[in-house]
């Protein structure tokens, strides 16, 4: 039978001291009154969320963005149409306030496409100001909401 437990001696000094370090160090402590008021108050949703048009441009931008620097495509959006809410805070309460919308939009190459997008509070860069996550029928290149756009949607 193998001996599993190897002696100190031939571990050496330096990973013997780290353990006795390590086996004599404090315990974790609770979090005291004020780290529990300092800025530690959790999420607060008011669920004021933009309109759905609001989102057309930036959805505009990222999809140029896009398109160009990823799939070198000279495609862009040039309008929208038949722009529509399809659930408002589909879920629990609880969860992050969200506005799903759908509608058409005509590109570049002439031809009309779904999109599907929902505008997320405190969904921005760091959480600050709202987010948009959108999807366009057939150009989801990187299957992040395959099938068409269907993780897109509520």
């Amino acid at each position: 039978m193998r001996n599993l437990f190897i002696s100190p001696k031939k571990l050496g000094l330096g990973v013997a001291v780290a353990f006795g370090l390590l086996a004599f160090g404090q315990t974790a402590q609770a979090a005291n009154p004020l780290e529990l008021n300092f800025w530690l108050s959790g999420p607060r949703y008011d669920g004021r969320v933009a309109e759905c048009e609001r989102a057309l441009s930036t959805i505009t931008y990222q999809f140029q963005e896009k398109e160009s620097t990823f799939w070198n495509s000279p495609l862009v959006i040039t309008g929208f149409g038949r722009i529509h809410e399809t659930a408002f805070r589909p879920w629990q309460s609880d969860n992050i306030p969200r506005r799903y919308c759908s509608g058409d939009v005509m590109l570049s190459d002439g031809k009309m496409r779904h999109v599907h997008y929902s505008i997320i509070e405190d969904g921005g860069f760091s959480g600050f100001g709202q987010g948009v996550e959108w999807c366009v029928t057939g150009l989801d290149r990187n299957w992040a909401y395959n099938p068409s756009c269907k993780a897109a949607r509520p």
